[in-house]
């Protein structure tokens, strides 16, 4: 019997949804049946017609919770979706493990296996296929640029007209990893004189080589598998201070550092903002409610300032492309999915370096390393050694 994977449709505000219809496709040739939400691709889209001609059925809300042997979702699935869910199903999305501690205490009592994209442990390459934030924040960086274009009240690129030439708008990216990259890319493409900036002095060839200026600070901040670590009050204070003289000779300033389940770094201190000429415009990827990168950023708000600068609470990004970016989030699903099915059945390897970090709860137990230390619990028992073939016997 054949698993069967399900999808709803998102919370109002949500407009990506979990699967594709290419990867509906994938997934039926690949003998799973597919269960879709009356309604679920219509904001990306990808209307019921389509993901029927995929291979899917279309069913309502209560039918693909309850037929769903793996449900995927975009984001934290409400009260109403976990009521419904019983012993053995499989959650699989961006659940918030590490900010919504109670979630997972609850899933793991109902003994669902969640397995929580923030979990991913990027430093592995063969999690690579799986990486949503990565992809995610892809989406979310070259749509900052494209916003940036879109609300600045003057031209990107140098323009020579009849009527004289417009000087080229200067961009600074706050934070280089994959959305500060793309949102460099795509500012440099629209014409704009483009920095970027970061505390890991190795992200200096990747933004240089997208014909952008790196900057840097006295302040270095290398940490394991090249992502940044976190950095001492001291530190803070020292980049803060030295990035005001940054921030006050641009004037557009997307910042995208963010840290999974903690609040993000305040890169553009208050003292910034107050000094940030008429018409600047911030643009806050991280804002969220824990917070932002900019001080007085709202998430989805815009916020203008007694200077008349603009600070925009960017965090749904991706959502606002949301046919690409459900495509890649689906691909990265259909990746989970070829890791953890095997033969048509359901294998969780706790030990497994990946799947086991993926996976924040499964039959009542917390797996995740990082959700047992944000409770304070103790480290899971080291998996055995495995033994030898001659001895033991292969499911």
């Amino acid at each position: 019997m054949s698993l069967t994977i399900a999808a709803l449709r998102e919370a109002p505000g949500e407009n990506r949804v979990a699967l594709s219809p290419e990867v509906v496709r994938k997934l039926v040739k690949g003998e799973f049946q597919v269960l879709i939400e009356t309604g679920a691709g219509d904001r990306s889209f990808y209307p019921d017609a389509v993901f029927e001609a995929a291979g899917a059925k279309i069913c309502d809300r209560q039918a693909a919770i309850q037929g769903a042997d793996v449900l995927a979702t975009i984001g934290q699935p409400g009260k109403d979706v976990v009521d419904q869910l019983k012993a053995g199903q499989t959650l699989l999305g961006l659940l918030q493990p590490l900010t919504d501690l109670d979630y997972v205490q609850e899933l793991a009592a109902k003994k669902v296996n969640a397995l929580a994209f923030e979990l991913l442990p990027r430093t592995v390459s063969r999690a690579q296929t799986m990486d949503v934030l990565s992809s995610q924040a892809s989406v979310a960086g070259y749509k900052a640029a494209l916003l940036a274009a879109d609300r600045f009240s003057r031209y990107l690129p140098m323009m020579i007209t009849a009527a004289g030439t417009a000087k080229p708008t200067k961009v600074l990216v706050l934070g280089t990893g994959v959305a500060g990259l793309q949102a460099i890319g795509t500012a440099k493409r629209l014409g704009a004189m483009v920095s970027g900036y970061d505390i890991r002095p190795a992200s200096r060839g990747e933004v240089e080589s997208l014909g952008a200026t790196f900057l840097t600070t006295s302040v270095s901040a290398t940490g394991e598998g090249g992502y940044a670590r976190a950095l001492t009050p001291e530190e803070t204070a020292q980049q803060q201070a030295e990035l005001a003289a940054f921030i006050a000779q641009n004037d557009v300033i997307i910042t995208t550092a963010q840290v999974p389940g903690r609040r993000p770094p305040l890169l553009v201190t208050q003292k910034s903002v107050d000094a940030a000429k008429a018409g600047t415009l911030f643009i806050d990827l991280a804002a969220s409610a824990l917070g932002g990168n900019v001080a007085g950023s709202q998430p989805d708000k815009t916020v203008t300032t007694a200077q008349q600068a603009q600070i925009i609470g960017a965090g749904d990004m991706a959502s606002q492309l949301p046919a690409s970016a459900s495509d890649m989030f689906a691909k990265n699903v259909q990746a989970v999915l070829s890791a953890i099915v095997q033969d048509g059945k359901l294998v969780l390897d706790v030990d497994d370096e990946v799947i086991g970090e993926l996976l924040a709860t499964t039959n009542g137990e917390i797996i995740s390393s990082r959700v047992r230390d944000a409770l304070k619990l103790p480290a899971r028992p080291a998996a055995k050694p495995a033994e030898s073939t001659e001895t033991k016997g292969v499911d």
